[in-house]
């Protein structure tokens, strides 16, 4: 089992910049692939970034490129998402996810969220104009 934890949600202004991290724990960090889903009131969820499980692969939804980042501290358990010039389109409940599947190389991204196994319980992040 795989237990994932966000923080770092909350309220910031358009423009402005939030940090989400996930702490991860249950199994070695290191063979989990990542991933940012988000979820908006009324639409359904959506893949925001995934990362490889050797953290040197990433992957970007074209909303958020150049915008997010995504990153990992495999020595730490810990995922993170760095988003700046938030707009208000970005507002929703944003869930970190881990594939645990001993399946592809270790550059490997996982785009969907059939793809993860795992869920965290949300962090909301609301943008106001």
């Amino acid at each position: 089992q795989v237990q994932l934890v966000e923080s770092g949600g909350g309220l910031v202004q358009a423009g402005g910049s939030l940090r989400l991290s996930c702490a991860a724990s249950g199994r070695t960090f290191s063979n989990l692939r990542m991933g940012w889903f988000r979820q908006a009131p009324g639409k359904e969820r959506e893949f925001v970034a995934g990362i490889s499980r050797s953290g040197g692969n990433t992957y970007y939804a074209d909303s958020v490129k150049g915008r997010f980042t995504i990153s990992r501290d495999n020595a730490k358990n810990v995922g993170n998402l760095q988003m700046n010039n938030l707009k208000p389109e970005d507002t929703a409940v944003y869930y970190c996810a881990a594939d645990s599947r001993a399946l592809y190389s270790a550059t490997y991204v996982t785009r969907t969220s059939i793809g993860y196994d795992y869920w965290g319980q949300g962090t909301q992040v609301t943008v106001s104009s």
